[in-house]
């Protein structure tokens, strides 16, 4: 090796030394957020609240409204719309959001009672539910939106994105969760999970997991790109 090449490889060590330095000492993603056995208080919910017994309707659902004896008034397929309604004939818009089938029926039926049938009975039928989603960001190898399936968890949500980058930093893998319309978050350390020290978190439709970006990783692997690693130990002849 010549000693300009050793030179200059000494000198690039010394500036990815100093580049690693430099990240270590940067301050955390979001220090605001609560970690350890505060992350799990944070986002834990009543189950119930979770996942209620009775599914409540949503814009995006597509409905059925059979209205008994009355063809020209039943609707075979309705989607309730993004303000929330379902627009029937004669008495116009009726509220579904927030509503379960069977209290949707109920309502319509008020409805029609008032000014048009005698008796009305209606069924209110879900053909198609929105979709229940997790989503999964930051350093992952596969962010984006997931189907939400019974039992998910921290790891299996991550399995889904193919697991965390070798840039990403694993004791900073945060849950935001909305609940009653607050927002909460909880900080966790992936390793501890994997290792058994921490319990897994379950998920609920409509978390987001974000995986923090750890800056010394990320300039390791400056560090691996840019030193032959191979090419520097080799024999002097």
């Amino acid at each position: 090796m010549t000693g300009r090449t050793l030179s200059q490889l000494l000198a690039r060590s010394a500036m990815l030394a100093a580049s690693l330095a430099a990240a270590a000492c940067q301050t955390p993603l979001d220090p605001v957020v609560p970690e350890g056995q505060a992350g799990y208080d944070a986002v834990v919910i009543d189950p119930q609240t979770a996942l209620p017994q009775r599914y409540t309707l949503a814009p995006g659902d597509v409905l059925s409204v059979a209205v008994f004896g009355e063809a020209d008034l039943s609707v075979e397929r309705i989607a309730v719309d993004n303000a929330g309604v379902v627009t029937l004939p004669l008495i116009g818009d009726v509220r579904a959001v927030g509503r379960s089938a069977s209290e949707l029926g109920a309502a319509i039926e008020a409805a029609y009672a008032t000014n048009y049938l005698r008796d009305p009975r209606v069924s209110v039928a879900v053909l198609e539910a929105r979709d229940r989603t997790i989503a999964v960001e930051g350093e992952v190898e596969q962010p984006g939106v997931f189907s939400y399936a019974e039992g998910q968890t921290l790891l299996s949500a991550l399995a889904l994105a193919r697991s965390p980058t070798d840039t990403a930093k694993l004791d900073e893998v945060m849950i935001f969760r909305t609940v009653g319309g607050e927002r909460t978050a909880g900080r966790f350390d992936l390793r501890a999970i994997r290792g058994g020290r921490m319990p897994d978190v379950a998920l609920v439709p409509g978390d987001v997991v974000v995986v923090g970006y750890s800056s010394v990783r990320g300039a390791w692997q400056d560090v691996l790109r840019a030193v032959p690693v191979f090419g520097i130990f080799r024999p002097i002849g």
